[in-house]
């Protein structure tokens, strides 16, 4: 008997990974069942979901079996849509942006369906996963978040004069407060001052931005959807007390930014399709590493440039 329970004790401590290991199997490409869902509607968020999207009809998945949900920048309506999208059971789930992230997080957990996040500045922070390397789980992704070092640089190169740049953000945003507490190191590192204007709401952005437009000689906006829902009266207050604006992505910048250094959105689009190709070909999401997409480059808006006289 003593001899029995040792071997079966051994078989289960030999099959332990096994049991306990993330469910992953081929998903069969006219029958899967997928579902993007955003924060906001934003040319910059759009050019991901776009990105995904092309990247699974090359690989042969029906866009009709790809659904599309849009928050409106609210929270409440973020949380309806997951447990929406919950309900339906879909093969995997692509959140793009935190918040929508971590509100479909919350209703997959104990599910089959695998998550896929883009458009995320910090997922460790996020609490998205607990290792970029091995996430674990049923949910991977790319992180998205140009150099500081480098977003600094494009400032000073553009503003000789520059002692003082203007923060404006949502502080209820993880992504914006991880990505401008790396600029703010960057920034005491090359000797330069901040002022910060926090903005709640879309409504708050031009008082936030009114109070920076005598006190610094540039603004910079992080991936900020506040923000980004906002930037025309943003960039009115900016023009007319010709203050350069800087941005984190090059749609802002199409829109009337000065410049900023950012990511071609629908590469990232193309690169979270990839890993989402990956989960639907049986690879387990949690097998597979965080990807931070390093595809930025400089954009500038020359008509800005000469009305500022840069």
């Amino acid at each position: 008997m003593l001899n029995f329970v040792r071997i079966l004790l051994l078989i289960l401590c030999n099959c332990t990974p096994f049991l306990f290991a993330t469910e992953a199997s081929v998903v069969d490409k006219k029958q899967a069942k997928i579902a993007i869902t955003q924060i906001i509607k934003h040319p910059s968020l759009d050019l991901i979901a776009q990105g995904v999207i092309a990247e699974l009809k090359e690989n042969g998945y029906d866009e009709a079996n790809i659904s599309q949900d849009n928050a409106q920048g609210d929270i409440p309506t973020a949380v309806q849509i997951a447990q929406k999208i919950a309900s339906e059971s879909p093969d995997i789930v692509i959140a793009i942006s935190t918040p929508s992230a971590q509100t479909m997080q919350k209703v997959l957990q104990g599910t089959k369906t695998a998550l896929v996040f883009g458009a995320v500045t910090d997922p460790l922070g996020a609490k998205l996963v607990k290792n970029l390397e091995k996430p674990e789980g049923f949910i991977t992704g790319t992180v998205d978040l140009p150099s500081p070092e480098d977003q600094v640089k494009l400032m000073q190169e553009m503003v000789p004069s520059l002692k003082t740049v203007g923060l404006i953000y949502n502080p209820s945003e993880p992504n914006s407060v991880f990505q401008l507490n790396q600029l703010k190191k960057v920034l005491e590192q090359k000797g330069l001052k901040f002022v910060e204007a926090p903005a709640s709401k879309t409504s708050t952005v031009q008082t936030a931005a009114t109070y920076l437009s005598d006190k610094v000689e540039a603004m910079f906006i992080p991936n900020d959807n506040t923000v980004a829902s906002a930037l025309q009266s943003l960039l009115k207050v900016a023009m007319e007390a010709r203050i350069p604006l800087f941005a984190s992505d090059p749609e802002s910048v199409k829109e009337g930014a000065l410049a900023g250094l950012a990511n071609d959105q629908e590469k990232v689009g193309r690169e979270t399709g990839k890993i989402v190709v990956r989960i639907l070909n049986g690879e387990a999401p949690g097998s597979i590493s965080v990807e931070t997409v390093k595809i930025s480059k400089v954009y500038i808006n020359k008509e800005t440039r000469k009305k500022l006289g840069l």
